[in-house]
């Protein structure tokens, strides 16, 4: 591919990253009454000081600035990520149990204090992403480690593998499942699993305990056997205990999201065979997205059931995956039409989703191809997370193949 055209790219979206995302979380996002930031904004900036400060957010915006300041060291990026692990490490953390609640309110009193896997699974990925961008945080590598021995001891199913969804805030067996209210009421999923994965992926990075690479290890045979639909390149989205599936359609999202994170973990764990492995299956999942979900504007589709598309919105989320999920597939393949398709989805979030009034993205664009301004700019589920890590790996993948 021309290499100006790979500069042209990667200025692109350098530009979006420095001068409409980062500013959106240093300004107007953040809680001037409370401190850290707010749990709501509406799309003409207008918060909700009602709404409960999440986990998921709070623990988003921690590693987003640490990746950021990794990267590309900056004074107020270095502040803000400590700002951050204020809040994720003392407001959220359960210092009587141990593990972190799900929802606080204003003020950091616990309005949901059960402990939620993927929550815990994004405490581990942010405080692992700290350490690493600030060397000498002892006391972050220490808190993952002990969050690593609380799951392992609580929450993984010792019986069939994996992890259970949910555990009280006593790490007791939960009766409700759900991780939120779009979801079913079952004890694993593959959602729950895709962010363990991906969070003891990079607490491995940090520390090579044997236990944490058996499990990362394992939670990639579980992927393959246990969560990819057979022959069809999709991910099933939930099961009971023994792994019988209890759904029946894929999120393409989240498909091209995997793609490229099981490649991750293979690639961090060092092991040849095992990284041939997940770039095979890498690559068929994200060849399934790419033939299955990809649209004419470049958008790609939300939902899919049997081969079909169910659901044509295009929320921001899928978009931000598929660039590194699509220049992931072109740099293990060889093959440029990966690399035009993460093109393509660029040009569509600049042209649909970049709000170039206030900053950041707009949540969803509807099958019409109208913006559904229903949907908040910032909320528990709406954070720097996906936008931050495309930018991010977006200008790293594209520093290494214009060198090749």
């Amino acid at each position: 591919m021309d290499l100006k055209r790979l500069e042209d790219f990667a200025a692109r979206v350098r530009r979006e990253l420095f001068g409409n995302i980062l500013p959106f979380w240093t300004g107007p996002a953040l809680d001037h009454q409370h401190g850290g930031w707010l749990a709501w904004l509406s799309n003409d900036l207008k918060p909700d000081h009602s709404r409960p400060k999440g986990l998921i957010l709070n623990s988003r915006i921690l590693w987003a600035f640490s990746a950021v300041y990794r990267a590309y060291p900056d004074l107020l990026c270095r502040q803000m990520a400590e700002r951050a692990a204020e809040v994720v490490m003392n407001r959220f953390w359960d210092s009587e149990h141990g593990g972190a609640y799900w929802r606080l309110d204003a003020t950091g009193h616990a309005v949901d204090d059960s402990k939620k896997i993927y929550g815990q699974a994004f405490y581990i990925y942010a405080l692992a992403e700290y350490w690493q961008a600030f060397a000498g945080q002892v006391s972050a590598l220490a808190r993952t480690k002990d969050l690593f021995e609380l799951l392992e001891r609580h929450a993984r199913d010792p019986i069939h593998g994996g992890y259970w969804e949910v555990r009280r805030r006593d790490w007791s067996e939960a009766a409700e499942m759900r991780l939120s209210e779009k979801d079913m009421n079952e004890k694993k999923s593959m959602n729950n699993h895709l962010h363990v994965l991906e969070a003891y992926t990079n607490l491995y990075r940090v520390w090579k305990d044997p236990r944490l690479e058996a499990r990362l290890r394992e939670l990639i045979r579980i992927f393959h056997q246990r969560i990819l639909q057979p022959g069809a390149w999709h991910l099933n989205h939930f099961f009971d205990e023994r792994w019988q599936v209890r759904s029946d359609s894929c999120t393409y999202g989240h498909d091209i999201e995997a793609s490229w994170l099981l490649c991750e973990a293979a690639e961090a764990l060092g092991d040849d065979a095992l990284c041939r492995h997940a770039h095979e299956l890498g690559l068929q999942i994200a060849n399934a997205v790419h033939e299955e979900a990809l649209e004419a504007d470049g958008g790609l589709c939300y939902e899919g059931r049997h081969g079909q598309i169910i659901d044509r919105g295009k929320e921001c989320w899928p978009q931000a995956e598929a660039i590194i999920g699509f220049i992931n597939a072109f740099q293990l393949s060889g093959k440029t039409g990966y690399l035009e398709a993460a093109m393509r989805v660029w040009d569509f979030i600049e042209r649909h989703l970049v709000d170039r009034e206030h900053g950041e993205w707009f949540w969803r664009v509807n099958p019409d191809g109208t913006r559904d301004t229903t949907l908040p700019k910032l909320s528990e589920w709406k954070g720097p997370y996906h936008g931050t890590r495309a930018c991010l790996e977006t200008l790293r993948r594209l520093s290494t193949i214009s060198r090749v």
